[in-house]
């Protein structure tokens, strides 16, 4: 027990204030993040859309949190990241009350497209806050402990969210509302504006710093990152089919919809149990060696549902690729952080994040159509195939992207690093333009 406690607190500790804010944001959002849960049997049940129309709705909601991620990370950069994530809440919050009152379908499907604008629109600046306001040393703590909360609201969110249906189904967005206000209210009280004041870029190429911020073309055309990009989306893939065609597997067994629930219970709980040991374990070893790692046991627990078909046995599937993504999740989110200059952290954000929107359209159309014409085995065991492929491809880009990281470390070190002139003075940083600037505001953000 009192190694336990050891763990725990070698895990929490000496994380700035802000992130703490932040996380507390975080678990307070997902706590009520009832709308996600519900949004396809409000529709039906709820509003009376036959199948197409629901699912119409969906993908404009999608749709719209495309546009959202990649609005919100060159927000978050150019306009900063507290206006950008304020802004969102807001709209979000908005955008649930009338979609709780929306009574026809078009009003649904515009409804829908601007709640995934302005929900989607919040993560890049989310991202890009929470890597500024912790060191680079911290990060893979801060990250899994940010996990563990959203897994942890989740959970809360698919039981709170059942009892509130069955009182009425807009108590689903009143409350999700007001949890996105809540959340909107302590960035606004406790946490001020984190984006670097010096918003310099560093080339992709040299360790050197560019005179002027650049825009979204350096994201699109930075190969590494997109190659790191291409894998999770990939790895996404996989595991999108826990929610399109793992149910549908399940239900071909004869396993009921309760069934199902309970068996992916077994993620959240395993996540809310586990995650703040995975720290401990994954400190300093090769990090593309870990998301290898990750994409194997992903790969491995996805694969071996070809062969479930009983419950106990999927339960065991949904354990072993959940160990894989809690491996995965600080790793991903550490790397980015080491890829992204600076000034550009909002916009590789919302890129990064895309990756997740084009998983979420494509997983369920690929999954149902291998599943229809090539069978459920062919579909599990290509699961277990892509793993593997993301496994070799992690391996192999691996080098590139710690020289890029390298690159950018040396990049920064040589802006803040003060010159003789300034050490007599310092107070104050001067810029090459003769402004002045304190030091601690531009580099060392609170």
């Amino acid at each position: 027990m009192s190694g336990a406690r050891g763990w725990l607190q070698q895990t929490t500790s000496g994380l700035p204030r802000a992130f703490w804010y932040l996380w507390t944001g975080s678990l307070i959002n997902r706590l009520g993040s009832f709308v996600v849960i519900f949004l396809a049997i409000y529709l039906t049940a709820g509003r009376g859309l036959t199948g197409s129309q629901a699912g119409l709705v969906l993908g404009a909601w999608g749709a719209g949190g495309a546009v959202g991620t990649l609005l919100g990370g060159t927000l978050a950069d150019r306009w900063g990241r507290r206006p950008t994530l304020l802004t969102a809440h807001l709209g979000a919050a908005t955008m649930l009350i009338v979609l709780g009152l929306a009574d026809r379908w078009w009003l649904l499907l515009v409804g829908a497209a601007l709640l995934g604008l302005f929900n989607e629109g919040a993560r890049p600046a989310y991202g890009a806050m929470m890597i500024d306001v912790v060191p680079a040393a911290d990060r893979l703590r801060a990250f899994s402990l940010n996990y563990w909360a959203i897994n942890l609201g989740y959970a809360f969110a698919a039981v709170l969210a059942g009892l509130a249906a069955q009182v009425d189904y807009f108590l689903l967005f009143a409350v999700n509302a007001s949890t996105t206000l809540a959340t909107a209210a302590l960035v606004f009280v406790k946490v001020g504006e984190t984006r670097p004041a010096t918003q310099a870029a560093a080339p992709l190429g040299a360790a050197v710093v560019a005179a002027r911020p650049a825009g979204l073309l350096v994201v699109v055309t930075d190969r590494v990152f997109l190659g790191f990009v291409g894998l999770n989306v990939l790895l996404a893939m996989v595991f999108m089919q826990h929610g399109s065609m793992l149910p549908i597997a399940m239900a071909d067994d004869g396993l009921s919809p309760t069934t199902f629930g309970a068996v992916m219970a077994l993620n959240g709980v395993l996540i809310v149990i586990g995650q703040l040991f995975v720290p401990r374990l994954i400190t300093g070893r090769n990090r593309s060696h870990v998301l290898a790692l990750a994409a194997v046991i992903v790969g491995v627990g996805f694969g071996l549902t070809a062969v479930a078909d009983v419950a106990w046995l999927y339960a065991v599937t949904v354990l072993i690729w959940t160990a894989g993504e809690m491996l995965n999740s600080p790793s991903n989110a550490t790397l980015i952080a080491e890829l992204t200059p600076a000034a550009l952290r909002g916009r590789y954000q919302g890129v990064f994040s895309l990756s997740w929107s084009v998983a979420a359209f494509a997983a369920p159309i690929t999954g149902g159509f291998v599943w229809q014409y090539a069978g459920n085995a062919a579909l599990w065991l290509g699961c277990a195939a892509i793993g593997g492929v993301v496994a070799v491809g992690q391996l192999i880009a691996g080098p590139a992207r710690e020289r890029r990281a390298a690159e950018l470390r040396t990049a920064a070190s040589a802006v803040t690093r003060p010159t003789r002139s300034q050490l007599a003075t310092p107070d104050r940083a001067r810029t090459p333009e003769g402004s002045q600037q304190p030091l601690a505001a531009a580099h060392h953000p609170q």
